[in-house]
């Protein structure tokens, strides 16, 4: 009997050491996967002016170091003086710096390693109504919109869904409005735009409606898609007692700045920063 009890305890631990492997094994895999899809994207990379790098080259430790490129693209390097880098990838920079080291039978076998330091060209600055407003680089190659509103902490609740991104593209000035919701419909996946360097992504506050007067809840309210003014007067939870529709007024600035005052019908759509007012019925 103990004899079989001594066998049942080993073959628990043994299945317990063979599960503790396998799980120790996933991890080192997902962390492998992890860091080579890091490493991928590094290598995508393409330098631009300002930023930092860090050259080593094996086994000449003269010829590593770190350097800065200038507002040119340049660097000036030992040996080989002033090299263009700007616009190429991790990959081309090591195969330019390791083709003149070779070329100029400097080193016989170069094994070159660029490693980005500082990011401080292709950058993109996102403004306005977003978790973090600021700078973010474009660490890879190929940015999305959405990517980059979700690296800045995405779209504040006081935040439009409209964006604006202006910038350059092939040497004229560029500028677009975004409908945020709209990238996500079956279709328009090619709205969600690849950023480029210096381009500026803003969102807009949200847009409002003001309702006043005998209204249950009057106040600032957001600005829904297709708004009318009975779905407006819903969202203010209705009339009281003593308002009425027929006393419904809506103060409205056109495209000319002239403040005018109208006579909606329920059906008819609200714009931004209308003025709904509601009076007092007489009876």
């Amino acid at each position: 009997m103990a004899y079989q009890q001594f066998v049942g305890r080993f073959m628990r631990v043994c299945a317990l050491l063979v599960a503790g492997l396998m799980s120790v094994t996933a991890v080192q895999a997902q962390t492998a996967n992890q860091s080579a899809s890091t490493t991928s994207a590094s290598a995508q990379y393409r330098l631009a002016p300002g930023d930092a790098i860090r050259v080593f080259v094996y086994q000449n430790p003269d010829l590593s170091l770190e350097l800065r490129l200038t507002e040119g693209g340049t660097v000036s390097y030992p040996l080989l003086g002033s090299i263009s880098l700007a616009g190429m990838t991790v990959n081309q920079a090591e195969s330019r710096i390791a083709d003149g080291l070779r070329d100029g039978k400097f080193v016989n076998r170069p094994q070159v390693t660029v490693t980005v330091l500082m990011v401080r060209g292709n950058q993109v600055s996102v403004l306005g109504q977003v978790g973090r407003p600021g700078r973010y680089p474009l660490e890879t190659g190929e940015v999305r919109l959405t990517d980059m509103i979700a690296t800045a902490g995405g779209v504040a609740p006081t935040g439009a869904d409209s964006i604006t991104v202006v910038g350059t593209r092939n040497g004229t000035a560029y500028r677009t409005v975004i409908d945020l919701p709209g990238v996500f419909s079956p279709g328009r996946r090619g709205d969600d735009i690849q950023l480029r360097d210096g381009d500026v992504v803003w969102v807009d506050r949200l847009p409002q409606i003001y309702l006043y007067g005998e209204v249950q809840r009057p106040g600032p309210f957001r600005l829904e898609r297709d708004m009318t003014v009975m779905q407006a007067l819903a969202t203010a939870g209705g009339l009281t007692q003593r308002g009425t529709e027929k006393g419904l007024r809506i103060t409205r600035k056109d495209r000319d700045g002239v403040v005018r005052t109208i006579e909606p019908k329920m059906t008819d759509l609200v714009q931004a920063n209308d003025v709904v007012f509601i009076r007092e019925s007489l009876f």
